[in-house]
């Protein structure tokens, strides 16, 4: 008795439809919320280094506010980077949940590819920061700087330059995002807690135990939940751990799986209303308080001269590119998996490459890491911008030169001739998709047989008629 045959796996393979259209409603909140970061990125460089200008960047960066007899008096980029950013951790952990029980996390062979190719691709830029920092005699304090991509700023770029990416490329630069930013939660939490104050974590913890059982009985109501939501994360912040681990805390506990008589699961839909607040406002206002640094040729030289910023550099362009890409490929070759055919090694490496692009938590993870040296962290801040935009510059040559095989890709995607709302290629194993498709054309091809008589007739019609087109003495005078 012969064994069953199975399909071969394939490495990015077509997405499931349901799967597809929430990658594509998730990509397009992303995407503009990229842009808006690119623009507050910009603003804030040229706030900062303008020099009639640069004085108030400084003043308002640096002004205070906040209950100080709750601990939360602090500067105007302090509450960007612990307050606005726990908004973004909180979209974070939403969505990390959703792929555990819904999504490409669910299936544990699914789940290796994306979950290999970010621990490669944060393992890969550490290693290159700290190879550059022992050999040149710098500090190793920065060695998670480059591990982080920020999927907003590489959307972003992909808008800007117009790449028809495919949606199997885009869902996995997405995963990656998810599994990258679970990795930089778990690295600040263990890393970059100092100090733990065990009466105001107690708290946090009871307050998130609320929060846990509120949702558990189904309460509803935004004017229950963000009070709490507040609690939870100054508690947080008090305890010593960074307080954006109270949004991701909280996103977790979402339910994200659906129940029968459910469009979306409620993890679904508070997502869908807070990314915009997280992408539009959150996010881009931290990059407004934090983009700020000097950009000069000498502190653009500067970044090349010492270890810790060209280790971020190099991490961000040269280890996750290859961290990434060489992740990929060891796990299909482990496990036998084959490439989508319609795409070659050419296109990970592209996409390995996009993922260079380190921006929000970069700079986050910069500021922890060299907390208290104004300096450095000014220097390796300029690190992650140069490094995101020479990645940038990189993937955008790489996804250009295959941008013409890409857009016929995403034709073939979005084709639907039978005009049902679902893509073709998700029908072609339905033989009622091939009745309507076929009575389509039949009436596509009554009507044009209808058409032909009536041109031949019209034809007939007119040769008959002295003088007409059809006489052979009809021409120029």
């Amino acid at each position: 008795m012969t064994a069953p045959r199975t399909t071969p796996r394939k490495v990015l393979g077509r997405l499931s439809l349901p799967e597809r259209t929430f990658v594509a409603d998730a990509l397009r909140t992303e995407t503009v919320g990229g842009v808006l970061l690119l623009i507050a990125a910009i603003a804030a460089l040229t706030w900062a280094n303008i020099p009639a200008l640069h004085d108030g960047y400084e003043t308002v960066s640096h002004y205070h506010l906040g209950p100080a007899s709750l601990g939360l008096n602090m500067s105007v980029a302090h509450w960007a980077a612990d307050g606005l950013l726990a908004v973004f951790f909180f979209v974070a952990g939403i969505e990390l949940k959703r792929e555990l029980v819904a999504g490409d996390l669910k299936d544990p062979r699914a789940a290796a590819l994306p979950v290999v190719a970010a621990l490669c691709g944060m393992a890969v830029p550490a290693l290159v920061y700290t190879l550059v920092n022992v050999t040149g005699g710098g500090s190793l304090a920065g060695w998670a700087v480059p591990t982080a991509t920020d999927i907003a700023f590489a959307l972003a770029v992909l808008a800007v330059i117009g790449t028809s990416l495919p949606s199997a490329l885009r869902a996995f630069l997405l995963t990656l995002a998810v599994v990258d930013d679970l990795f930089a939660i778990l690295i600040i939490a263990v890393f970059f807690t100092d100090d733990l104050d065990f009466a105001a974590l107690g708290g946090a913890a009871a307050a998130l135990a609320v929060f846990w059982l509120l949702l558990r009985k189904g309460v509803r109501g935004w004017y229950v939940y963000v009070p709490l939501a507040v609690v939870v994360w100054a508690l947080m912040y008090n305890s010593g751990v960074h307080a954006t681990i109270a949004g991701v805390a909280m996103g977790l506990m979402l339910r994200c799986h659906r129940r029968d008589g459910e469009a979306h699961s409620p993890g679904e839909r508070i997502e869908h209303r807070v990314r915009p607040l997280s992408a539009g406002l959150a996010v881009p206002l931290f990059a407004l308080f934090s983009a700020g640094v000097p950009v000069s040729g000498r502190a653009l030289g500067e970044v090349f001269g010492q270890p810790e910023t060209l280790g971020v550099v190099l991490g961000l362009v040269v280890g996750k590119a290859v961290g990434i890409f060489g992740g990929t490929w060891l796990t299909a070759r482990f496990t036998r998996a084959s490439l989508n055919e319609d795409l070659a090694w050419a296109d990970v490496f592209a996409v390995a490459a996009l993922a260079g692009i380190g921006f929000t938590v970069s700079l986050l993870i910069g500021e922890l890491a060299f907390e208290g040296d104004a300096a450095m962290t000014g220097e390796v801040k300029a690190a992650v911008l140069v490094g995101s935009l020479i990645a940038a510059a990189l993937a955008t040559v790489l996804l250009k030169i295959r941008n013409a095989r890409y857009r016929r890709l995403w034709e073939a995607e979005e084709r639907d001739e039978d005009d049902d709302g679902v893509p073709d290629v998700y029908e072609e194993d339905d033989p009622e998709y091939h009745l309507r498709m076929a009575r389509l054309h039949e009436r596509k091809a009554a009507e044009h047989r209808r058409i032909a008589e009536e041109k031949a007739a019209e034809r007939r019609a007119l040769a008959e008629v002295p003088g007409g087109a059809g006489d052979d003495h009809d021409g120029p005078a």
